[in-house]
């Protein structure tokens, strides 16, 4: 007999609280259909009470997700949960997630609260929650942490209120496989009510053990939901990898004896589609989704591979979406043809303004690159993710002379609102160059916490260049990607972006677990 494994995906809530790593409503509602083709169980979409952007995020994928359950978090109080209540109400099947936490430390320095204070919240909430919403998942946040016998008689109470779910966090990254596997088990054994809750894990990367924790209170301890992101995004070393637990688990069915639902040739369009709306790339030898997954260098391998596949790979390429990334695209394709590849890859776009935009842009890169991409198109559509409405800086034109012996001169064209504007400026190079007569015009004063180029596709120089700009200023780091094929020009670009969501006044609260 096997049992099913519930993947819980919480890229667009735990994952956007990496620095830098936020979404529009539109980029997580693009991100949401692309989990849903991958047949995730829940889309943890946001945390509703945060900001209106978020619960405006919340509401658009819980109206338009079919086939999972839509959960939003909520602090363990009326208000945050009535707001996640209300951002669901439309959704085919959504879910509450609730949480305070019940160590000995979050209790008395940050809540300032009494374990019976925070007992009887969390039981007042789940009974709350329970009131306008059927599924409710409850998370002692620092669960790891927290004394077992003060955990066991919270996790019975808020069972005992309704909780459909409950999710045991590591939220610090401590915990070492065995030990967190055993620690679920005891739990399990010691709440007399255990058994009308399913469990479920909730681990950090701080230790690098965010996967391995995960499968061994699995294993160990019998969860079966796991809460993991997108290419393991989260904040500090990031969440337990999704794409890692999917295959462990399918690789080691033997193992493990349990059945997903995950379309896994879904992962890898997954992993490119949030590594290029977020801007954090993924590590050449990343396991899955990483370049090199299924790259063979030594000759050893090269002859063993094409003897018998088997003898160095354990996963086929093609079985988590490797194989499929090429489109028959060009300059003499027609309007049609490009929306329907928009449809395949997920992308949604609002109005047919939109697309006309969209279809320019591609007809564009079409003249000066032979061969289209999934990941140009994918790279073309986010760098019109900013809507024009909030688009203040947008750049008009670029010119930049580099030569050897000589410092590099570099002339920009822009528009901050409805003012043009036109600076040069030497620099070290010509993308330094570029930033700097940007920079010489708009005195941001943000500091660049990180700068990054990453071909789109690999195999070829008219690759388009994909650019991260990292900017942090009054506190807020932003992220700006910029994609062309003259990396100069995806430089501006992604500098531009980054100032636009600095310029952005919408703020957002950062959750907690």
């Amino acid at each position: 007999m096997t049992d099913k494994l519930i993947i819980f995906d919480t890229t667009l809530r735990d994952g956007e609280q990496s620095p830098g790593a936020s979404m529009t409503r539109d980029e997580k509602l693009r991100i949401a259909r692309q989990l849903e083709r991958l047949k995730v169980d829940v889309i943890e979409a946001g945390f509703a009470a945060s900001s209106n952007g978020d619960f405006e995020a919340v509401k658009a994928i819980a109206a338009a997700i079919k086939d999972a359950t839509v959960c939003s978090l909520a602090r363990a109080n009326d208000r945050d949960i009535s707001r996640a209540a209300e951002a669901l109400r439309g959704a085919n099947s959504a879910r509450i997630h609730t949480f305070i936490a019940t160590s000995a430390l979050h209790m008395e320095k940050k809540l300032r609260m009494t374990p019976e204070e925070v007992l009887q919240q969390a039981r007042m909430s789940v009974r709350f929650a329970r009131n306008l919403c059927a599924d409710i998942e409850f998370s002692p946040e620092d669960g790891y942490r927290s004394d077992p016998d003060f955990l066991c008689r919270v996790l019975e109470a808020v069972i005992d209120e309704g909780a459909t779910t409950l999710n045991i966090p590591d939220t610090v990254g401590y915990a070492i496989p065995e030990l967190y596997g055993n620690f679920i088990k005891t739990l399990r054994e010691r709440v007399p009510n255990s058994d009308k809750a399913i469990w479920s894990v909730h681990c950090h990367n701080d230790l690098g053990m965010a996967v391995a924790n995960s499968l061994a209170g699995v294993k160990i301890g019998g969860a079966r939901q796991v809460e993991c992101t997108i290419n393991g995004l989260g904040e500090r070393a990031g969440n337990c990898s999704l794409e890692e637990i999917v295959m462990a688990v399918k690789t080691r069915r033997d193992y493990f004896n349990l059945d997903l639902r995950i379309d896994a040739t879904q992962i890898v369009p997954a992993s490119r589609m949030v590594a290029q709306t977020t801007g954090f790339v993924v590590q050449p030898n990343k396991a899955v989704v990483g370049a090199n997954a299924f790259a063979h260098a030594s000759g050893i391998h090269q002859d063993g591979v094409l003897k018998a596949r088997d003898t160095y790979e354990i996963m086929r390429a093609e079985d988590v979406g490797w194989a499929a990334n090429k489109i028959v695209l060009g300059k003499l394709s027609g309007r049609n043809a490009f929306k329907q590849r928009l449809q395949d890859l997920g992308i949604s776009l609002d109005s047919e303004a939109e697309v006309n935009t969209a279809f320019m842009k591609f007809k564009d890169l079409a003249d000066r690159k032979s061969e289209i991409f999934d990941e140009d198109i994918l790279a073309l559509v986010n760098d019109e993710s900013v809507s024009a409405d909030v688009e203040h800086y947008r750049l008009l034109a670029l010119s930049q002379q580099s030569e050897m012996g000589e410092r590099p001169h570099a002339k920009v064209a822009f528009s901050a609102g409805l003012t043009e504007y036109h600076a040069e400026s030497d620099g070290n190079g010509p993308v330094d160059a570029s930033l700097k007569a940007i920079e010489s015009k708009i005195a941001s004063g943000a500091e660049l916490l990180l700068y990054s180029v990453n071909a789109i596709t690999s195999g070829s120089t008219e690759s388009q260049g994909e650019v991260t700009v990292r900017l942090q200023h009054g506190g807020r780091v932003v992220n700006g990607v910029g994609a062309d094929p003259d990396i100069v020009v995806a430089s501006a670009k992604a500098y531009l972006a980054a100032l636009n969501k600095l310029h952005s006044k919408a703020e957002r609260v950062a959750a907690q677990g």
